[in-house]
């Protein structure tokens, strides 16, 4: 049936999933949040009442906030989101496993577009629609947080998302033979190392095997920020971790950079909070493996965006691409 004409709508909802919490808001066209509201992930292990739950959230929001004729479209960035099918696949951090036609389901409980798309996917269209890609071609943003790392690279200005969905899985390349156990099942994978998660297990194995006197010993909990502190003090243990993990880091971005050849690496997530104790050594490690005909040609730079702004902003990028749909209007 052919529907009326409709009035031109200025917002949509991002939503991003994270695995501790997910964050929700109301974006305009230019990128301001309007609303914004969170609820904790894991206290819904069930996916069916993930999705109602997050539904009536999402109609409160937007009801509060200029009802539902001003909104297009709901973006959805999840850990293994694949914006081909719709669908979260086989996530290793989540409660819900398999595949997840999470944009199926809020579209029939919304009534309204939905797109879901892996967190590096969205994030990288939100640093090029509002952040550090703007006006770049050729990028990658690399996203290292709590649940891992991922990625996503633009070419020629598209998006690069494979035959299936699932280009720039960085976080599974393998960069340690018979190394940690990964979320995916296999060993070694770079995130496993460079993640919230993996610098924490480093320092803990550097204290396993070491009687050398730290700070990190005196710490309650073991965090990024907390042993970026005992770095501020000079701890030279503290400092060996943020060390090994840029190393890592570099190792990875460089067999991604030597590939696809980008203007600029984009790195977003907790970890970059501590970029300071980061910088020198993935720099260093990243320019001692790049092809040497890349070498100072491959910019890395820390997001212009802020932590509290990013994963819902790209989120809502990722609304915008998605054909506009509304059993409403």
């Amino acid at each position: 049936m052919q529907r009326m004409s409709k009035m031109m709508k200025t917002r949509v909802v991002g939503v991003d999933i994270g695995i501790d919490v997910t964050t929700y808001a109301i974006v305009d066209i230019r990128g301001t949040i309007i609303a914004i509201d969170h609820f904790s992930t894991s206290d819904y292990p069930i996916v069916s009442e993930y999705v109602a739950v997050l539904s009536d959230k999402i109609v409160t929001l937007v009801e509060a906030n200029g009802g539902y004729e001003t909104v297009r479209s709901v973006g959805i960035s999840a850990p293994s989101g694949n914006f081909l099918t719709g669908s979260i696949e086989n996530a290793a951090n989540l409660p819900w496993k398999g595949i997840i036609p999470l944009a199926a389901l809020m579209r029939d409980s919304l009534g309204l577009a939905v797109a879901v798309g892996n967190d590096a996917h969205a994030t990288a269209i939100g640093e090029r629609v509002y952040g550090s890609a703007h006006g770049l071609q050729n990028f990658v943003v690399v996203s290292m947080g709590h649940g891992g790392v991922g990625s996503c690279f633009f070419s020629n200005g598209r998006a690069h998302l494979g035959d299936s969905g699932s280009a720039g899985e960085i976080g599974h390349i393998c960069v340690e033979d018979h190394g940690r156990l990964c979320g995916c099942g296999r060993q070694g994978c770079l995130e496993r190392y460079v993640s919230v998660g993996g610098l924490i297990q480093t320092a803990r194995e550097m204290l396993a095997e070491s009687s050398e006197d730290s700070l990190m010993r005196q710490l309650p909990e073991l965090t990024p920020e907390a042993i970026g502190e005992c770095c501020d003090e000079g701890d030279q243990l503290a400092l060996k971790v943020y060390r090994q993990t840029g190393e890592m880091f570099g190792i990875g971005l460089s067999f991604y950079a030597s590939v696809i050849n980008p203007e600029a690496i984009i790195l977003t997530g907790g970890l970059t909070n501590q970029w300071k104790w980061l910088e020198e050594p993935t720099q260093l490690s990243f320019n001692e493996h790049l092809f040497p005909n890349l070498r100072g040609k491959v910019e890395l730079q820390v997001s212009i965006i802020t932590d509290a702004e990013r994963d819902v902003m790209g989120a809502s990028a990722l609304a915008w691409e998605v054909e506009e749909y509304s059993l409403f209007i």
